[in-house]
């Protein structure tokens, strides 16, 4: 451990090759973009919905639906049936400020494009990494909250709930889909880039320093 903590400066400071600030670039591009598109989708299946189910997408910035929006409305009313809260757009305060941290993540990434350095590009890495699990925890916990805090007076009684975060889940007579979708696909590629980037970086350096090594090692030879 304290050979590693001798050699952390060392690391954090090796360049980073030029496909590497590319990866850096790139990484920016993705995050930006991703603002613009879904990042997730919940699908709703039954029965007396025999054309497609429902449909909401989550953007960083706002709650759509599907035709025409008119889906949510439905899902609400349906929520209200088993004494549920209404979700509106409103009760998701992140969503005022999640594009600008995007944003901001798109600028970190440039920035250590611009500086090429190992450290740069492990700052903004594990900055968006706590970001995106942060992210994570937060849409989870909202899901538990809506369908926990029930109304006991509503036309259906249910046991609360909690509906699922990746996958599919039986609730009544509904088949509840949840899936992440373009916009989180393109930050995991940013991860991607990030990750790789860094990579490049520290083998670049390991292999500046073994040419560096083999050279003293013939001086050495030579003085003897």
């Amino acid at each position: 451990m304290r050979d590693f903590l001798n050699r952390l400066p060392d690391l954090t400071d090796r360049p980073i090759p030029g496909g590497g600030r590319i990866l850096l670039v790139a990484g920016a591009v993705l995050l930006a973009v991703a603002i613009f598109l879904p990042l997730w989708q919940i699908h709703l299946e039954a029965p007396q919905y025999p054309e497609g189910g429902l449909d909401m997408y989550i953007y960083s910035h706002k709650l759509d639906a599907g035709n025409d929006g008119q889906d949510l409305k439905e899902i609400n009313n349906l929520n209200h049936y088993i004494g549920m809260a209404p979700i509106e757009e409103e009760d998701f305060a992140e969503m005022t400020f999640i594009p600008f941290l995007l944003g901001g993540f798109a600028l970190l990434s440039l920035r250590a494009a611009f500086f090429g350095t190992v450290g740069a590009a492990i700052d903004t890495l594990v900055l968006f990494v706590y970001f995106g699990a942060f992210s994570l925890w937060r849409f989870y916990y909202q899901l538990y909250t809506y369908a926990h805090n029930l109304d006991p007076k509503a036309a259906m009684d249910i046991e609360p709930f909690t509906p699922i975060l990746i996958g599919w889940k039986q609730i009544a007579n509904f088949t509840q889909y949840s899936f992440p979708r373009e916009g989180s696909i393109l930050l995991l590629g940013a991860v991607v880039c990030f990750g790789t980037a860094i990579w490049m970086g520290v083998r670049s350096g390991r292999e500046t320093a073994a040419p560096d090594a083999d050279e003293r090692s013939d001086a050495e030879a030579m003085s003897a």
